[in-house]
């Protein structure tokens, strides 16, 4: 499947000129776009309000990804590098035309390199945001806060780790990943969030 992304940040302006360039691109390739996810978002906005949640749980190994520039996908280089990050990890291909950037050059030096760039980003930012969050807990619980598993029942082990969770989710953590960091199935994650939205 082929796949193609637009964003802009408000609903005054268009989309058109990124379809453009995309389906121009597409045209000389011989490529047709089977899907397009287009948003009118500001990039200040969640992963999931910008549909990049959604995008990721659409693509598959082997889907390739359109984007007009990098900064439709993310309002910053660790978010922007977190995405790619999970989209290699997914096993899809990406293009973003503005920066020349495709991850199909698999043999290509400059494309290897940035591959790698995004995938060293992608942890440096992951550590940044789990140290920033394990301050903020040590803060609180020097505050005299309490911390930790609630007891009862009903309760998940992704509990103790909420606050930690939420700021993963809005620096672009992917859930996959997160999933995969809690030691917790997808769908348990979702559940959890599904819960915790309720509360």
């Amino acid at each position: 499947m082929n796949y193609a992304y637009v964003r802009v940040s408000t609903e005054q302006q268009t989309v058109q000129n990124q379809k453009f360039a995309i389906l121009e691109f597409c045209n000389k390739e011989g490529i047709r776009i089977d899907e397009w996810l287009e948003v009118s978002m500001s990039s200040r906005k969640s992963m999931k309000e910008r549909r990049i949640d959604e995008l990721l749980s659409l693509v598959n190994t082997g889907d390739f990804l359109i984007v007009s520039e990098l900064s439709r996908l993310g309002r910053s280089t660790g978010q922007i590098s977190i995405i790619t990050a999970a989209l290699t990890e997914k096993g899809v291909d990406f293009l973003c035309l503005k920066e020349n950037i495709d991850s199909r050059k698999k043999d290509d030096l400059t494309t290897i390199v940035q591959i790698a760039f995004f995938g060293l980003m992608a942890e440096i930012e992951r550590r940044l945001i789990s140290q920033r969050t394990k301050e903020a807990l040590a803060a609180r619980k020097a505050s005299g806060m309490k911390l930790g598993r609630p007891e009862g029942k009903g309760k998940s082990k992704l509990d103790q780790f909420d606050a930690e969770i939420q700021a993963f989710l809005n620096n672009g953590s992917t859930k996959t990943w997160i999933a995969k960091r809690y030691g917790v199935s997808l769908s348990n994650l979702h559940h959890w969030l599904n819960r915790r939205s309720e509360k």
